[in-house]
């Protein structure tokens, strides 16, 4: 089943109060602790200058790019976040880049959405931004997911991703892991 009723797109810099309650809101819903590695109480915390310079950054440029799902009515009904890891940097674990590649995070679709192809939709829009990126292309795009978050991991792997066998411990409970999921340059 297909909701065509949706537009994917980027999000607008202007667009920082959206994008805020949007990420409140997806941290808010009941799978957020094993979704998320944030909390709503730190995200409502963060200054509205949090807010405006992280969506002006997901906006433009190379470096981040956010896609929404808005409905008919103008509610944001799913957002998608890609993250280019350059290499030789270090992503948020200090662990070193070895490929260039893009980092998926912040999916999202709301309830009343999910099995509609809303994040099938939003995952299509942030890979081809990935794979359209140049100087230098990403080789790859990941993607990290609890290991008991059975359905993420079933649809991550229905759109193409696979398991690389890379798990890392969480740092709330290092007795759970984040399995990271992989899709190479097509």
């Amino acid at each position: 089943m297909s909701d065509i009723q949706h537009v994917i797109r980027p999000v607008r810099e202007d667009e920082w109060e959206k994008v805020r309650d949007l990420r409140i809101d997806s941290l808010h819903d009941p799978v957020a602790p094993i979704a998320f590695l944030d909390t709503a109480e730190l995200a409502e915390a963060r200054s509205d200058s949090f807010w405006q310079e992280r969506t002006a950054g997901a906006a433009s440029g190379r470096a981040v790019r956010q896609f929404v799902a808005v409905g008919p009515d103008g509610v944001w009904n799913g957002s998608v976040t890609v993250l280019v890891e350059e290499l030789g940097t270090t992503d948020f674990l200090d662990r070193e880049i070895e490929t260039t590649q893009g980092h998926v995070v912040g999916v999202y679709v709301r309830e009343g959405h999910r099995g509609t192809g809303v994040a099938e939709e939003l995952f299509r829009a942030g890979l081809e931004w990935a794979w359209s990126l140049e100087g230098p292309a990403l080789e790859r795009v990941r993607l990290y997911v609890h290991e008991r978050n059975e359905r993420a991991q079933a649809f991550y792997r229905r759109i193409g991703f696979q398991d690389s066998g890379v798990r890392v411990p969480l740092e709330s409970d290092p007795s759970a892991k984040e399995m990271e999921f992989v899709i190479p340059r097509p």
